[in-house]
């Protein structure tokens, strides 16, 4: 990763270089003819039986085997253009990809070209216009660190090694989302390749309703090579994580549930239930172990965040690593695995809780329970994430006031007990389903689902306008 010097004011970054060479003969078709298409893009290619194609196709979650036909690692947006135009002569598809979280809903890729984004990883930071331009490739990590040094946030998740891209076109819900909201909502700017080869500039402006499209809709009207986004004055939050034994669950969860009651906007927090593995990446006083857990970031005075506090401390933790920190400080608070693992998950938005939703969740996931399951959370949502604001994008809120989302090891060993314990966790908060967020259903699912019907029907004009052939393979595709 290269950071690259900001230009005056802002302006989405062209990250172009020399022209690519064009082959004017025939491309043959890529299973038998890989040269070709190396001669057609200019950049990395990997084709099946090849040495590099093993290593390239790999994604997050090891559980998933994914197969395209070829991969490509574009370096700039004219090579992902050579991409469209060659998947399109030899019918092709194209899926883009980053780190590859997410990939499960892509399915079957023997008739797609897996482009990688990851080469086109250049950063800017405009301290000035508080804004970030970012590549496709670029990680959270490569701009909340430096943005932190500038008394600068950005509106990330709780994974830095996940694609600024990927999240935020599929909303963006992060530390901060109940003060200012989801993430795709704060992009000003998208470059992006569209299945006719052309390189555009989407903004409010100009091709608006591409603009409005892909924030939400993601990889389904080209591809993105690169973001431009706003960043928020932060010098400092109060943020840390209370550990108690998971024999307290039910009464840590209780009280986390009452206490979110009246917690203001600027409090996003998290009640969660944490299984740590035996294994020696997890640091030695939690190896193995579980609890439950109450995680906040705090955007505001130190004081005042401690007051707030108060309640939960009341009970006694085991641990508590609350304390103000500059941004970059809560990058790993919510301890996500750095390494590709295999996986499995499940996802729902729910409305408003009682008393019996958490008893529900405890029985299902906790002591007494049985689960394996390495984490059950509940996210706080509401607040700014329930607002539309002017210009929002295809997802302008969520619905319900929490986000439940849990994950277990899917490795053959463990992959039926995974799914068992998965499947009853999600049964027992059912009937508070009120929707569900996109960036966390990792399995084939309708898209129209993910959107209130209007806005479906006016996606699947955007894409009928953008990408009628349907060359592109997006994880959760839109208009079939």
């Amino acid at each position: 990763m290269r950071i690259a010097p900001a230009g005056e004011g802002g302006g989405i970054v062209h990250f172009e270089s020399e022209e690519i060479p064009m082959s004017t003969n025939d491309i043959l078709q890529v299973r038998r003819a890989p040269a070709a298409l190396r001669a057609e893009v200019g950049g990395e290619v990997h084709c099946p039986g090849e040495a590099g194609y093993d290593a390239a196709r790999a994604g997050f979650n090891l559980a998933i085997d994914q197969r395209p036909a070829a991969i490509v690692v574009p370096r700039h947006p004219k090579e992902v253009a050579a991409v469209m135009r060659f998947a399109r002569r030899e019918g092709l598809r194209v899926a883009p990809q980053s780190t590859g979280h997410n990939m499960a809903p892509l399915g079957y890729l023997g008739d797609s070209t897996l482009l990688k984004t990851n080469a086109m990883d250049r950063v800017a930071i405009d301290a000035a216009a508080r804004r970030a331009r970012v590549g496709a490739g670029a990680r959270w990590e490569d701009v909340v660190p430096a943005a932190s040094e500038l008394g600068l946030a950005a509106l990330h998740g709780s994974t830095p090694d996940v694609s600024i891209t990927g999240y935020s076109l599929g909303g963006g819900m992060g530390w901060y989302a109940r003060k200012h909201g989801l993430a795709a909502n704060h992009v000003t700017a998208i470059e992006v390749v569209t299945p006719d080869g052309e390189v555009r500039c989407a903004t409010p402006e100009r091709d608006a309703e591409l603009f409005w499209a892909l924030r939400g809709g993601g990889g389904n009207f080209g591809v993105v090579t690169a973001l431009e986004f706003e960043l928020f004055p932060v010098e400092e939050v109060y943020a840390g994580a209370l550990f108690f034994p998971l024999e307290r669950a039910g009464e840590v969860l209780h009280a986390w549930h009452g206490w979110t009651a009246t917690a203001p906007e600027d409090v996003t927090s998290v009640g969660r239930i944490l299984q740590f593995p035996p294994v020696p990446e997890v640091p030695e006083p939690m190896r193995g172990k579980s609890f439950a857990l109450v995680e906040a970031v705090f955007l505001g005075d130190a004081e005042e965040a401690a007051r707030l506090l108060a309640p939960l401390r009341a009970l006694g933790p085991a641990m508590d690593t609350f304390a103000s920190q500059p941004p970059a400080g809560i990058a790993e608070l919510h301890m996500d695995p750095r390494d590709p693992v295999p996986y499995d998950s499940a996802h729902a938005m729910l409305g408003e809780l009682d008393g019996a939703a958490i008893d529900a969740l405890v029985a299902a996931a906790g002591p007494e329970s049985g689960s394996a399951l390495i984490s059950v959370e509940l996210r706080h949502a509401g607040g700014a994430l329930s607002r539309a604001d002017a210009g929002a994008g295809a997802v302008a809120t969520l619905p319900g006031a929490y986000a439940f989302f849990a994950v277990g090891i899917a490795d053959p060993a463990l992959a039926e007990k995974t799914d068992a314990d998965l499947d009853r966790v999600a049964s027992a908060l059912r009937p508070y389903e009120a929707g569900r967020y996109l960036n966390f259903v990792e399995e084939r699912a309708d898209a129209a689902s993910f959107f209130p019907p209007l806005v479906s029907m006016r996606l699947e004009a955007a894409r009928d306008t953008y990408d009628p052939d349907r060359l592109m393979h997006a994880n959760h595709e839109i208009g079939g």
